[in-house]
């Protein structure tokens, strides 16, 4: 499966390209120990980053960077980013848009502010039967927006920037939003509905679950030993 991000020609030297999200795992993950203390256990155990499925998430498809640091003061958005005049009609120059607090009035995330719009300089194809799942940058609540998630079938609509729309968590934040800073984590997904399939255990099934249950309870890291597939490295 192929994902081809394409650009305005006069911004492709200006442009941050998307990138593998295993690059950009946070610094607080790295800096997190592997065991602390439990008080209820009475023990030190395994933090989070030692969870493969944890850090796979994390690590999954591919980033969306901001393309130019965003100062935010008192609610204010403001940037100064030198590009040349897209060659493209309609194209965006700004990093930034608004979508009127209406919009997400009955939403559960809303917060009665307009939710900020991180406008797209790439268009994003994929191949056919496939399509663009587009949500916040997984367990990353330490950025200060939240961003809502979307399902786009990019092996059709692909000419036209796909953006992404978030509300602003963090309403006493004051500084910088960094270029480069991760503000859409993007999978691509088959289109074809699953067969769902529903049965009790057999015996079989019930000896294999007593096994591995059992196991995992018996020593550490026997999933990513045993169980966890080796993942290809995404290519340009």
């Amino acid at each position: 499966m192929r994902m081809t991000f394409r650009c305005d020609p006069s911004l492709a030297g200006h442009l941050l390209r998307p990138f593998p999200a295993r690059t950009a795992l946070p610094d607080w993950l790295r800096a997190m120990p592997a065991k602390a203390h439990s008080d209820i256990h009475g023990r030190d155990i395994r933090t989070v980053k030692q969870c493969p499925p944890f850090v796979d998430a994390m690590a999954h498809g591919v980033m969306i960077p901001l393309p130019c640091d965003i100062r935010v003061e008192a609610g204010t958005f403001s940037w100064d980013w030198d590009i040349p005049e897209p060659a493209t009609s309609g194209h965006p120059r700004a990093p930034l848009s608004f979508h009127p607090a209406s919009q997400f009035a009955a939403a559960p995330f809303a917060n009665g502010r307009s939710a900020i719009k991180f406008n797209s300089f790439w268009t994003i194809e994929l191949d056919a039967g496939w399509s663009l799942f587009a949500t916040h940058p997984v367990n990353r609540d330490d950025l200060p927006f939240r961003l809502v998630s979307g399902l786009v079938d990019a092996d059709r609509f692909h000419d036209g920037g796909i953006n992404f729309p978030a509300v602003w968590t963090q309403p006493d934040f004051s500084g910088v939003l960094e270029k480069g800073t991760p503000i859409a984590q993007c999978f691509a997904v088959p289109r074809e509905a699953p067969e769902l399939v529903f049965e009790a255990f057999d015996e079989a099934h019930q000896q294999s679950y007593e096994k591995v249950v059992s196991e995992v309870l018996a020593a550490p890291n026997v999933y990513r030993k045993h169980f966890r597939a080796k993942r290809g490295r995404l290519t340009t």
